[in-house]
């Protein structure tokens, strides 16, 4: 058979030429044989020399939907509210450990896909908090609390 471990790019396109003169071999041939063993090589050496790397979580969710004909409102029972998954997809706010739960466990999608890290856009709206509302000069005072009858012993 004369197959030898694939270690440099001109081992790995002789390989690719031979898969393709191979490609239509009959299974349990020589031939068949020969080319199981040289796409497992070159499966070995693309993987080392040409990794691809994970997609992004929104863009797994997207890819998810559009290959399964999923609309934002299938998203709901995973993620939350109408609002919640606009959110999530237009990259408003982040995934929280319950919807990667939901989404891996109802939907497939692979958690170490989701639990990556990624961006989040950040908008022009600020929030602000109450007290900076108020006009200026205005306090809010502390509301107090009606107290609780003292239970005594009888």
């Amino acid at each position: 058979m004369n197959i030898r471990p694939i270690k440099t790019e001109p081992d790995h396109q002789a390989a690719l030429k031979e898969i393709e003169r191979l490609f239509d071999a009959v299974p349990n041939t020589p031939e068949g044989d020969r080319l199981e063993v040289l796409t497992t090589l070159v499966d070995v050496y693309e993987e080392q020399h040409y990794p691809v790397p994970a997609p992004e979580p929104v863009e797994a969710i997207l890819y998810h939907m559009e290959s399964r004909g999923l609309t934002r409102r299938d998203l709901e029972p995973y993620i939350g509210n109408r609002a919640r998954v606009s959110e999530i997809l237009n990259r408003k706010r982040t995934l929280s450990l319950r919807m990667i739960q939901q989404l891996h466990g109802g939907l497939g999608i692979p958690a170490t896909v989701l639990l990556q890290p990624y961006r989040i856009e950040t908008g022009s709206r600020v929030r602000r908090p109450l007290q900076r509302a108020l006009p200026p000069n205005t306090r809010m005072k502390p509301m107090r609390l009606p107290r609780r009858p003292s239970q005594r012993a009888g």
